[in-house]
């Protein structure tokens, strides 16, 4: 019997998978209004709260004003504007790069990046814990799929004395999204230089806020020089939209001509890039450093406090705080009841997560204050005691 939507859906629904939208009135903010609730907001990727900064507003503004609200075309048509080329200069700069190129998402620069580097023939080593859109990339390119167990640098050299022929293409998170921990990229390049693989790093979530100066977790960890692909986002720490690639000279050229989802798409509009080029530029000033070590420390206290109450934190250090409950329905009753005390932290499901491994994801953001953190703390722990998660 042929399956109908409404089969599909039912079968969701029986696995406790189903998703629907929760929504938020005004800014994104430290507090919001959700669904007419007044709550806490603990599960946002605004982690330095730049998404409503004056400067970046101001700049969006003027920049509608001056070149209008639309690029109107594809980069490679007329779509590429002044604004474009002045944000690449200006990401390439921050991430100590030859170049960098725009793409108008995380996801349209991963499954556009991955494809016109490697395809059949070719092999893609691959976190296990990789983003999907990482997946779909490599899905797309046609190329080998090799997957390495999350962060295990043994198993990866071993799986690369077997599998490394031809083309050879490593790829990681460097904050893994649902996690929170850190990939180790110095043992990568490692890996890359024995093999004379390429190194690619999504450093979405490190982007803004790992290194001195935001640079992200190669910054932080001092590598940068020896990754080919720094790929982040505009639409988290630096509180705007978009994604960008920082690359060679040579390998910009190369994805200018074969990336599809760059070819194909009608580029950032002038407000974006306007308000992303002010977000890259204030993260490197005293107030962006200031942030960051606001952000550092909520999440210390936060993951300190969890930890204190009997929660099982998994190990990490950054913004990102994960309690694994494993049950996919419990955590959404977990959720659900978080969102009664006042505090909107959303469950996390596979396929986002591996099947057992449900979770409830907080985000810290550096305009948390340590008393809305305790009170947070205190109301979770409750929960947790009555659903018998702790």
């Amino acid at each position: 019997m042929q399956r109908t939507v409404q089969n599909e859906l039912e079968d969701i629904r029986s696995r406790g998978l189903l998703r629907s939208t929760r929504v938020i009135s005004g800014r994104q903010e430290a507090r919001v209004s959700c669904n007419g609730h007044d709550v806490m907001l603990l599960c946002s990727n605004n982690y330095l709260g730049l998404a409503d900064h004056p400067a970046l507003a101001a700049a969006s503004i003027a920049a509608v004003q001056q070149y209008g609200t639309s690029s109107g075309a594809s980069r490679l048509v007329s779509g590429t504007m002044a604004l474009h080329e002045e944000l690449e200069r200006a990401v390439a700069s921050f991430k100590k790069s030859e170049a960098a190129l725009l793409f108008n998402s995380g996801y349209a620069a991963n499954t556009g990046i991955i494809p016109a580097l490697v395809g059949r023939g070719d092999v893609v080593f691959s976190d296990r814990l990789n983003h999907a859109s990482i997946i779909d990339g490599i899905l797309l390119s046609g190329a080998r799929l090799v997957r390495y167990p999350h962060n295990d640098f043994s198993s990866l050299a071993s799986l690369m004395e077997k599998h490394a022929k031809g083309r050879c293409l490593i790829i990681t998170d460097a904050v893994f999204s649902m996690d929170g921990d850190i990939a180790p990229l110095a043992e990568l390049v490692l890996l890359k230089r024995r093999y004379g693989a390429l190194l690619m790093v999504d450093d979405a979530h490190g982007c803004g806020i790992l290194g001195e100066h935001g640079g992200g977790s190669a910054e932080l960890l001092g590598v940068g020089n020896d990754i080919d692909i720094q790929m982040g986002t505009f639409g988290k720490a630096l509180g705007s939209f978009g994604a960008y690639a920082a690359v060679s000279a040579e390998l910009r050229d190369l994805l200018i001509n074969r990336a599809r989802s760059f070819i194909f798409s009608t580029s950032l509009p002038p407000s974006v890039l306007a308000a992303s080029l002010a977000a890259v530029e204030l993260v490197q000033t005293r107030e962006g450093d200031r942030l960051r070590k606001q952000l550092c420390a909520n999440g210390r206290f936060f993951r300190d406090g969890l930890a204190a109450s009997g929660f099982s934190i998994p190990p990490g250090s950054t913004q990102i705080v994960p309690i694994v409950i494993g049950s996919a329905v419990i955590t959404m009753q977990f959720s659900d009841r978080l969102m009664e005390e006042g505090i909107f932290a959303q469950g996390i499901r596979p396929p986002t997560v591996p099947p057992g491994t449900s979770r409830l994801r907080f985000t810290l953001m550096a305009t948390h204050t340590a008393t809305d953190l305790a009170k947070a703390v205190e109301r979770i722990c409750k929960v947790g005691k009555i659903l018998g998660v702790v």
